[in-house]
């Protein structure tokens, strides 16, 4: 085998782990379709759809170990592509079942309520929607089964007529109802676990801004919900490294909402907060190394978005960094509005004023 780690998926999550894997010396290789992707700048990549098993077979061929950039690999693809390469399933890392669970939302719930986790309850939403309307009731949230993230695919009915509303989305199937939440916050938490299960643990409970469905910005909180994030882990019977979504509601119970096999955005604070980053402990769990427990200092984490008329981004990077204030650039070929194009770290005091400071002040660079 010519890699040590491999990666399915090509984005900034891949480029990053990446970036933490070349710091320990070991050579990694990325699948992706795209040509010109942020991990494909950094390490040597493959062009190939990441549902085709023969472009899964040479990545499984080619690295000792495996891993996902993101959950929307089809875990059929996955295993065939581990029987056309002759590997067993420990080379990947989350495996197969654990990613298939994942991937649909209704047996993601299902896993959760079966173990004793806290979360919504949730039904499939078919026929005619009785079953949904008796056992869940106004108001409701629709979320498709598959595929959804960052708030695409969720819908909301606060009564029958809203609910037939979006009847073209959800009467041929893959759609489900669940429970709504009253939220005072949302909350995100990062987890890992080694591949015989025996070592793990969970970075700290952080506080999630959304803005249009997508993070916007991660604040560090007193709340701990890092034992109901190992729940959810527990649950699907996960391995690796997994970022887990939570509601904390005004009783101040915490509920799970869904979880990602992988880097998440919620994380990125670690890669300046002083401790082990989550990139640096998603390669050393799939690697099978001792996961880093250090913990570090309080940081914020806010998105840089796509922008109109954006120019070159040095002249962003130029204007927003200052002491304690770190712009991590992901190298994106096209920036499109609403696109998450990097992100900003601040360390130090009142990090959600500096932080959305030091934003504006490249957003006005950025596209000046």
């Amino acid at each position: 085998m010519t890699y040590d780690l491999g990666f399915l998926g090509g984005g900034q999550l891949a480029r990053m782990s990446i970036m933490a894997a070349q710091r320990m010396g070991l050579r990694c290789l990325s699948l992706d379709p795209g040509e010109v992707t942020p991990a494909s700048l950094i390490a040597s990549s493959v062009v190939g759809a990441l549902d085709e098993p023969a472009a899964i077979q040479r990545i499984m061929e080619s690295c000792e170990r495996v891993t996902l950039e993101n959950e929307f690999i089809p875990a059929n693809a996955l295993r065939e592509g581990l029987r056309l390469s002759g590997r067993e399933e420990d080379c990947l890392l989350p495996g197969a079942d654990c990613l298939e669970a994942i991937q649909d939302k209704l047996i993601q719930r299902q896993a959760y309520r079966a173990a004793g986790a806290p979360s919504p309850d949730a039904v499939p939403l078919t026929g005619d929607a009785s079953d949904a309307i008796e056992l869940i009731g106004f108001p409701m949230v629709l979320k498709a089964r598959f595929g959804g993230y960052d708030g695409k695919g969720t819908r909301f009915a606060r009564s029958l007529a809203e609910l037939e509303s979006h009847r073209h989305l959800w009467e041929n199937g893959g759609w489900l109802a669940e429970i709504w939440i009253e939220f005072t916050r949302e909350l995100a938490c990062m987890v890992y676990k080694s591949a015989d299960g025996e070592r793990g643990g969970a970075f700290p409970t952080v506080e999630t801004i959304q803005r249009d469905g997508v993070c916007d910005l991660v604040l560090p909180c007193t709340t701990f919900a890092a034992n109901v994030a190992m729940e959810a882990v527990h649950a699907l019977g996960g391995r690796g490294l997994f970022g887990v979504e939570m509601f904390e509601t005004r009783e101040g119970e915490i509920l799970i909402n869904e979880i990602a096999p992988r880097p998440h955005n919620s994380g990125h604070y670690t890669l300046d907060w002083g401790g082990a980053s989550q990139f640096d402990q998603h390669v050393r769990v799939v690697m099978g190394y001792a996961p880093d427990t250090r913990g570090g200092q309080d940081c914020a984490m806010i998105n840089l978005f796509g922008q109109p008329n954006a120019g070159d981004f040095r002249k962003g990077l130029e204007k927003a960094t200052e002491d304690g204030v770190y712009v991590h650039w992901y190298g994106k070929a096209e920036s499109r509005p609403g696109r998450k194009m990097g992100h900003i770290n601040v360390v130090g005091d009142r990090l959600r004023s500096r932080a959305e400071e030091a934003r504006e002040r490249f957003y006005r660079a950025w596209c000046g």
